[in-house]
């Protein structure tokens, strides 16, 4: 995505919801602190899934402590779902996860989204979370940033996928 990036001025208001500042996650102190603390996905009935820290085992349970309130309770081993590192939080592309399960694809999501980051890639598809509100993105601006792209390099947004659709039905024309 570096020539995206050439193309985006970071001071530029409407940049804050396609891309995420990467650098704010390879900070060894926050990967050091997640190794420690054995983190994993927990279910959870009111919110899906809650963050826990791994406490202990014992037989097929384990003891874990949720993270937002401290709360420590037991919980079957089948019932963990593995957590990325924070290296991976609010990727652009979910299928770089490399723990690829329920819990960290709504979290990806979830995170995305509240960043104002509306667009993210699974694979093959582009997954949108509407935010009921208009954004900045739509604009004659960002249409040129995407134009004669291909899709890893510029952030995700529904511009990519209709100009790789568009360039693929004049190339599909121009073979007749």
């Amino acid at each position: 995505m570096a020539d995206a990036d050439s193309r985006l001025d970071r001071n530029d208001p409407d940049f804050k919801y396609l891309v995420v500042d990467r650098n704010a996650f390879n900070d060894p102190t926050t990967q050091a602190e997640w190794t420690q603390k054995r983190l994993v996905w927990i279910p959870h009935d009111n919110f899906g899934f809650v963050s826990a820290s791994i406490k202990g085992e014992r037989g097929d349970e384990v003891e874990v402590e949720i993270m937002e309130t401290g709360k420590r309770c037991h919980v079957p081993k089948d019932d963990l779902q593995k957590m990325n590192p924070p290296k991976f939080d609010k990727v652009e592309d979910m299928a770089e996860l490399t723990c690829l399960n329920e819990a960290s694809v709504l979290h990806n999501i979830k995170e995305r989204y509240y960043s104002g980051l509306i667009y993210t890639y699974s694979g093959l598809f582009c997954v949108v979370v509407n935010p009921y509100k208009r954004l900045p993105i739509y604009t004659e601006k960002i249409i040129d940033l995407y134009k004669g792209k291909k899709r890893h390099e510029v952030p995700p947004h529904v511009f990519a996928i209709t100009d790789s659709a568009y360039r693929s039905m004049l190339q599909d024309e121009t073979l007749r």
